[in-house]
């Protein structure tokens, strides 16, 4: 992905040089991560996932929502666990090496280990439904950093799918003129 496709989502160049672009000054540059992959394992106990690629593997089996529901849920699920090197553990990707990197906004959830639900702790600042829209915006823009071309390839498919439609009647058509006297 590059810096110059957040264009598309109605971003201006200069909105984009001055808040989102940390590893290059360019536009036209591919964005990278600051880390190293063998740095995170070293910091966090393992390398943490790409959540981009997960929402887009988990919504490839025919279902495209399914993939975002899980990051949604995941994103929710942290909580306190003094056993994990970075503090943090997870209800739907156990023993994960990100941190909880939204946990000022949330507040901090521990594990109630009688009814194995997690329990707001120590809240956050924003409401738990305002967290929750907010979540919901953030895996929005994964899903579409994951796949940036998903809109075109569907309305391309539906005009592809038309055409062979079209072009099935007219291969009919041309089929019974063809052989029309044969049968």
């Amino acid at each position: 992905m590059r810096y110059k496709n957040l264009l598309d989502l109605g971003l201006t160049e200069q909105q984009v040089k001055e808040n989102l672009m940390f590893t290059s000054d360019k536009i036209g540059e591919l964005m990278r991560v600051a880390a190293r992959s063998d740095e995170q394992k070293q910091w966090f106990g393992a390398a943490p996932p790409d959540l981009t690629i997960i929402a887009r593997a988990r919504g490839e089996a025919g279902n495209a929502g399914a993939g975002a529901d899980w990051l949604y849920t995941y994103l929710r699920s942290f909580y306190r666990d003094a056993n994990r090197p970075t503090g943090w553990n997870n209800t739907v990707f156990e023993n994960v090496g990100m941190p909880h990197i939204l946990y000022g906004l949330q507040g901090q959830q521990v594990m109630n280990h009688e009814t194995h639900k997690l329990e707001l702790a120590v809240p956050g600042s924003m409401a738990p439904a305002e967290f929750d829209k907010s979540v919901s915006d953030l895996v929005g823009f994964m899903v579409w950093m994951g796949e940036p071309q998903q809109e075109y390839r569907r309305t391309l498919g539906w005009f592809v799918l038309a055409f062979l439609a079209v072009l099935f009647v007219v291969a009919y058509a041309l089929k019974k003129e063809y052989w029309k006297d044969i049968h």
